[in-house]
């Protein structure tokens, strides 16, 4: 699919006197319609390939739902024709104040990660941002703006994160689709993430991971990937539920499903983790690669 830009916001600053958000990577769900965001084309593995300036640093996370803490900031590259399909085997940046160009955090580096044939690499980065403000992420060796994002007041936000209990919904499963057809739309087959709700789930005692993601509109770009390496990582990982919950309620892709509502959601695919208690300890969204759930599940 081609690589779309899922919005474009501007706030008021004083670089530039303007602040461009985009995020590539993360459908948006709005007036009952995926906008596709399958981002890249037709590759094997991903090569080696510089930095420049004149390059993009694109957003693979929602910018305006992050709250004070560690935030997680996965990045890809790109030029005027999208997506770039090569980059370094590590970028390193920092983290600025948008405001006053103050240095929050540096030394930060991230590996090159990549889901497979037909998608776009992508670096993750971790940084620990408290105070409520805009920032810059700035990528050593690209354009001097960044990307943009904002932390915000966790009474501001609109979906679920960690430190919040994660609502316990009445999921589609095998043996009640709860209105939802198809309710899971993976293809050949359903995924195995069903046989519970997430409701049921929770009420185990044991730990949750819990993905919302429509893998049939986004075969190559995101959600198709990220759910098949869910199903590979939930293998080693006997003592955790998994459930997943598709973005649609009809075949047509019009109506959004009751989780989808439920949870305030206007991008997919997004993924939460959870102790045994039902509470949120990590959340995941727009692109992530199985090892870094491996990683938290450990």
């Amino acid at each position: 699919m081609a690589v779309h830009h899922w919005s474009k916001n501007t706030w008021t600053g004083n670089r530039r006197n303007l602040l461009k958000v985009g995020t590539v990577g993360v459908s948006a769900i709005g007036l009952s319609r995926l906008i596709s965001a399958c981002g890249g084309s037709s590759s094997s593995n991903p090569l080696d390939g510089p930095v420049a300036k004149d390059m993009a640093i694109v957003q693979r996370w929602v910018p305006d739902q992050l709250g004070p803490g560690k935030v997680r900031l996965p990045v890809s590259l790109a030029d005027n024709a999208g997506l770039l399909m090569k980059g370094p085997a590590t970028l390193n940046a920092k983290v600025l104040n948008y405001l006053d160009n103050t240095v929050v955090e540096e030394g930060l580096v991230a590996e090159r990660l990549w889901l497979g044939e037909g998608t776009a690499p992508f670096w993750t980065f971790y940084a620990e941002v408290e105070d409520v403000a805009m920032y810059a992420l700035i990528v050593e060796g690209g354009p001097t703006d960044g990307a943009a994002f904002q932390i915000r007041d966790p009474k501001d936000l609109d979906v679920v994160h960690a430190g919040d209990s994660l609502p316990a919904l009445q999921t589609p499963t095998t043996s009640d689709h709860s209105g939802v057809e198809p309710y899971c739309t993976r293809v050949p087959a359903p995924c195995p993430f069903h046989e519970l709700t997430l409701a049921n789930a929770l009420a185990t005692g044991q730990r949750v991971v819990f993905m919302v993601g429509t893998p049939a509109h986004c075969q190559t770009g995101v959600c198709a990937p990220v759910l098949e390496g869910l199903i590979e990582a939930a293998k080693e990982f006997s003592d955790v539920i998994f459930v997943h919950a598709d973005v649609y309620a009809d075949e047509t892709a019009t109506t959004t499903a009751p989780a989808v509502e439920a949870l305030n959601l206007t991008f997919e695919p997004v993924l939460w983790v959870t102790d045994t208690s039902g509470v949120i300890t990590h959340r995941f969204e727009g692109v992530w690669h199985d090892s870094e759930v491996r990683q938290v599940l450990a």
